[in-house]
């Protein structure tokens, strides 16, 4: 949902702003909207879909920052940074549709309006403490504290209430789950088969359940963040 309160996303002007930008891309899952070293000339707003952005590390291993969705800009850091080059590379995990934004006009249409500049900035602000808080629970809590964190955000951003718990409208494989953890699918296997025994959680058909969330926050000391800030993206 698009609001003008800027503890949630993009304004309702700034969303409004990006659809005026007429080219529109559609990418097939497992497709690259762009990659790392790329120069990043092109920001890009998410019409609909999920894209993973990811880094690969010098011994091969991927990490995923982030899972972006609907109403996300997604190139956005390197916006007033002159020539810049993409640090991570993002990919589609699902059918996806972005609009492509030239980062020159868009710098220009900030600058010509203070206002927008303003709301812009607020959003940035928001994202900078998402990060902050995704780093605190990897450092705090290790490898079990980082799965709990990325289950209960993925509850907040792709959650869906049903009758015996949260269904995450998501499909990730375990290897993906652990490239999002910053671990080996071993280990998220292990944990997983661990939540499901304690009936904390379920999977069928690659989706996962949550049925006791509190589990999850009790367990690595959640301190109760503004949902704005427990988000995926």
């Amino acid at each position: 949902m698009i609001t003008n309160n800027p503890q949630l996303s993009l304004s309702q002007n700034l969303h409004d702003l990006l659809l005026t930008f007429p080219q529109t891309t559609f990418y097939k899952k497992g497709s690259y909207v762009f990659q790392e070293g790329e120069d990043a000339t092109i920001l890009y707003f998410i019409k609909s879909g999920h894209i993973q952005l990811s880094k690969i590390t010098p011994d091969g291993r991927e990490l995923t920052f982030q899972i972006s969705s609907t109403n996300d800009l997604i190139g956005e850091v390197t916006l007033f940074c002159g020539t810049a080059k993409h640090m991570l590379q993002a990919r589609t995990i699902e059918d996806s549709e972005v609009v492509m934004i030239e980062k020159h006009v868009l710098e220009q249409k900030l600058v010509e309006n203070p206002a927008l500049s303003i709301e812009y900035m607020q959003w940035m602000g928001q994202r900078m403490q998402r990060l902050h808080t995704k780093f605190r629970d990897l450092i705090l809590h290790g490898k079990k504290g980082a799965l709990y964190s990325t289950l209960i955000r993925m509850s907040n951003s792709f959650g869906i209430m049903r009758e015996n718990g949260i269904e995450l409208n998501i499909l990730l494989t375990n290897q993906e789950l652990a490239n999002l953890c910053g671990t080996s699918r071993e280990v998220i296997n292990r944990m997983l088969s661990d939540l499901r025994k304690r009936n904390v959680l379920s999977i069928e058909k690659g989706r996962v359940t949550i049925h006791d969330l509190n589990f999850l926050k009790t367990e690595m000391n959640c301190e109760n963040c503004p949902t704005y800030l427990c988000q995926m993206d």
